[in-house]
């Protein structure tokens, strides 16, 4: 990865209503999961950015949070229905969506992750690190997933 993958930035960002905004660093890695459960969440795969575990929310009341596992939940606002995060528990790390962020142009599409879930009828043109499930599982939830 190249120094310029691996930077952080301020970031902000809202809902589609603007109920619930945040602010956070960010890494301007930008990152794709094909598992079962973001793409039945989103329709498609999950293009995310890692924002760590500093992310502060406005209008936290509008948040509904959904435990999609033992070791994850992922979050939506109760108005519109965005997507706001994938918090991974044991590392109270939250990933965003980048769509949700107001400025979108620093970001680099560096990895894909559960490659081995990805359906044939879809791909991206980039060329990015690819770690299939397992990799992934080892990488960051050990074998206790």
């Amino acid at each position: 990865m190249s120094e310029q993958q691996t930077t952080k930035i301020a970031v902000q960002g809202h809902c589609l209503c603007g109920a619930v905004s945040f602010s956070a660093f960010a890494s301007t890695a930008l990152d794709a999961c094909h598992c079962g459960m973001c793409r039945r969440w989103g329709g498609g795969p999950l293009l995310a950015v890692h924002c760590g575990t500093n992310v502060e929310f406005s209008g936290a009341e509008h948040i509904a949070v959904y435990a999609s596992s033992d070791w994850a939940e992922r979050a939506f606002c109760r108005g519109c229905g965005s997507h706001l995060y994938y918090r991974f528990i044991p590392q109270n790390s939250y990933i965003v969506p980048v769509g949700l962020l107001t400025a979108q142009e620093q970001f680099v599409f560096t990895e894909q992750i559960f490659i081995d879930h990805k359906p044939a009828y879809y791909r991206f043109a980039n060329q990015t690190a690819e770690l299939t499930e397992a990799e992934v599982l080892a990488k960051f939830a050990g074998p206790e997933v």
